[in-house]
C-alpha cells in the first residue's frame, strides 16, 4: 500500500511539474492542481495508514489513527479549490483582454526578428 502511495505521489507531481511548465495557461492550471493533489496524497500518507482502526484512542482500541493529517487535506482540499478558482478567473480575464493564453505574451509566428 505504501509502493502505491509513494507512487501516486510521484506520477503527479511529475505531471504537476511538466504540466506547469507549459506555455499556456490551461495547461499551468492543471499542473498546478496536479502538484495540491501530490501534496493532500502525501500529507493523508503521512498520518501511517491503518485500516479499520478508531480515529481517537479510547479504552477499548489498542491502536487509533491519527486524525490531524486527515484535518489538514481537509483544510488543504478546500484552499486550493478557493486558489484555483481565483486563478481561473485571472486566467480567464487575461485570455478575454488580449485574445491569446500564452504565459509570456510573445507572438506564436517564428519571424519576430525579420523586420524591414
Amino acid at each position: 500500500m505504501e509502493l502505491l502511495l509513494a507512487s501516486a505521489v510521484g506520477v503527479l507531481t511529475a505531471a504537476g511539474v511538466y504540466l506547469v511548465l507549459r506555455q499556456r495557461t490551461f495547461p499551468v492550471i492543471v499542473g498546478t492542481a496536479f502538484l495540491s493533489y501530490a501534496v493532500n496524497v502525501f500529507l493523508f500518507a503521512s498520518g501511517r495508514l491503518a485500516v479499520q482502526q478508531p480515529p481517537v484512542l479510547n479504552d477499548a482500541a489498542a491502536a487509533y489513527t491519527d486524525p490531524l493529517p486527515q484535518a489538514l487535506v481537509l483544510t488543504a482540499i478546500v484552499i486550493s479549490f478557493g486558489m484555483t478558482a481565483v486563478v481561473v478567473m485571472v486566467a480567464l480575464g487575461a485570455y478575454l483582454s488580449s485574445e491569446d493564453d500564452h504565459i509570456d505574451d510573445r507572438p506564436e509566428t517564428g519571424d519576430e526578428g525579420a523586420q524591414s
